[in-house]
């Protein structure tokens, strides 16, 4: 489906190339032309010309160039349809469309979005002028947004009432109970009366990336007894979380501009930077961070600083921010702000100790791998063994193998241990055997935390482990005579002895705070890495394809719903890799 070309050219001879362009490009007159700086590429000297008389504009420094039409596209970001459309809503012309079998969907969609335009006029002037929005009104003067604040972001309030809004609404012609249900904006109680879905919250309206209201985060005053602080609304057919970020319809273009985007918890966080004349911030809609979302960002910039508690999101999607990373071309980086304040916060209290985070965000992995060493106790041997273990387990995260070797350095330099054993380790993925001469007599690995939750936990790590996940020989046999014994101590003692027998002496004293099925994991992630590593260069398509089987499930090892089938499964495929090989 297309635009009628008629009405396309009527776009085009009604907007004038100049007004257009001058929204984003301050424009001086030189000679016929108009010049400024390109808005494509940085630079200093002005290169970037605009003619009204032929509706041009060329970059003489990048050989940016087109119309009207290709400007709003190139700068929007948006396809030809939408970039037509942008234009005809600014001078007042009504398109028509060639015939498709999505001229309902469409037309659908703009009456949608049009309803979604009304309530969000109708709740920002209940902000603005209502008195009994006063409380909402001096709650965020206390926040630091103002009115000017207030109506540029068209923040509104929902008054306490049950069917304000679609008593409102519904007044207008073509619009039901129905219409506003699908939109999220009310719904039928059980006395079978329309009712407004919010009521009693400020309103954060959420725009799409082409500045079209789709859904709205609904946020309660101090003191309410409401036990939800913010209600948000349900996806719609305008409106998916996963693909929208709140704030990019007015960051977009500064996102492009500094090649970074900055991603928030919350509307306020986004409206403290915007405060603080740092634009280039998005928020997520109640959603975590998602492949969708990147995909979105990366039309926009290749930086991606995380300013919020990056190190909770990334113990379950450390994995895939790597991979994104790889994929998308993107790199992600952790603002770190002081201990309980927020970026909305920070705004009021101190804008240069917000600014200063964004501009000294550390690499993602860097971030993580600091807590681990901040946290860990390098006083004695032991603790400096503990903490290069579970520092390695975070670089090991990493698929990049340079990326590994250069951090495993670091922890050489903070821990005192070798740097050669730890670089090793990073190339090998193995952390097992994280024997280090400064704690070498140390059974601190997750191998001897198993073998002693074997004793002391029995029924809680037993069907989890298998001879293959136990690296080095005496800790095999341990581990199979303990199996044999059923967990007896005594039993098993005497069914073996040196090494073996030390380990279970050891094991049976002391008691580990741990999580069985994690160390379980553990233990399972590094056999699978190290039989792969092993099986690299076989050709056998079944080999190949069983092998790239377990590279997908190791991933899923992370995943608390996925996380039981997918070590099953693991362990079952390292017992078939065993028989193979054997």
């Amino acid at each position: 489906m297309g635009i009628v070309a008629d009405d396309i050219e009527r776009v085009r001879s009604s907007v004038s190339i100049v007004d257009v362009v001058s929204q984003y490009v301050t424009l001086r007159r030189v000679g016929r032309n108009l010049s400024g700086l390109c808005p494509f590429h940085s630079e200093k000297t002005p290169s970037f010309s605009v003619r009204e008389d032929t509706g041009r504009y060329k970059c003489f420094g990048c050989n940016a160039g087109g119309d009207v039409f290709t400007f709003v596209q190139e700068i929007e970001h948006l396809d030809f349809v939408g970039t037509v459309e942008k234009l005809a809503s600014r001078a007042g012309i009504e398109l028509h469309y060639t015939s498709g079998p999505d001229d309902k969907t469409r037309q659908r969609r703009k009456d949608l979005l049009s309803l979604m335009e009304k309530a969000v006029d109708w709740y920002h002037e209940r902000l603005l002028t209502d008195p009994d929005a006063r409380p909402a009104r001096e709650y965020l003067k206390a926040r630091g947004i103002t009115g000017e604040v207030a109506r540029t972001f068209k923040l509104g309030w929902a008054p306490d009432d049950w069917d304000q809004l679609a008593k409102h609404l519904c007044s207008g012609p073509n619009v039901s109970g129905e219409v506003l249900h699908e939109v999220g904006l009310g719904f039928v109680n059980k006395r079978d009366r329309l009712q407004d879905s919010f009521r009693a919250r400020i309103m954060f309206p959420i725009f799409d990336e082409g500045g079209h209201a789709v859904a709205f985060g609904a946020r309660v005053l101090p003191g309410s007894t409401d036990p939800a602080k913010y209600k948000n609304s349900t996806e719609t057919p305008i409106y998916t979380k996963s693909r929208t970020l709140y704030g990019l319809n007015w960051a977009k273009s500064d996102i492009v501009k500094t090649d970074t985007v900055v991603i928030c918890e919350g509307y306020t966080d986004v409206i403290g930077f915007h405060r603080i004349g740092m634009t280039n911030a998005v928020a997520t809609c109640g959603t975590a961070l998602t492949e969708e979302h990147v995909k979105l960002l990366k039309r926009f910039a290749t930086n991606v600083v995380l300013a919020f508690d990056a190190d909770a999101a990334g113990q379950g999607a450390a994995a895939r921010f790597y991979e994104w990373e790889k994929r998308y071309a993107v790199s992600v980086s952790v603002a770190k702000f002081p201990e309980g304040r927020d970026p909305g916060d920070l705004a009021s209290s101190d804008p240069d100790a917000l600014r200063a985070a964004i501009q000294n965000a550390t690499p993602f992995l860097g971030f993580r791998l600091q807590r681990v060493l901040d946290a860990g106790d390098t006083r004695s041997p032991e603790g400096r063994a503990r903490t290069a273990e579970q520092a390695m387990r975070v670089i090991n995260e990493h698929p990049d193998i340079n990326v590994r070797s250069l951090y495993a350095g670091q922890v050489a330099s903070h821990t005192g241990i070798a740097a050669s054993e730890l670089v090793k380790i990073a190339t090998t993925g193995r952390i097992d055997d994280v024997v280090v001469s400064t704690a070498r007599h140390l059974p601190d690995g997750a191998g001897f935390i198993a073998l002693s939750l074997l004793i002391h936990r029995w029924d809680d790590i037993a069907p989890w482990l298998t001879e293959e996940l136990f690296i080095d020989e005496p800790s095999r046999r341990a581990f199979l005579s303990l199996v044999e014994a059923e967990g007896d101590v005594t039993r098993a003692l005497a069914l073996t002895e040196g090494e073996s027998a030390d380990l279970i002496e050891r094991a049976a004293v002391v008691e580990y705070d741990a999580d069985p099925f994690a160390e379980a994991r553990t233990l399972i992630a590094a056999a699978v890495r190290r039989e792969l590593a092993k099986r690299s260069r076989s050709v056998e398509p079944e080999d190949i394809r069983h092998d790239r089987t377990a590279r997908l499930r190791l991933d899923d090892l992370q995943k608390p719903p996925e996380a039981e089938a997918a070590a099953a499964e693991l362990l079952g495929w390292l017992a078939t890799r065993t028989v193979v090989d054997g």
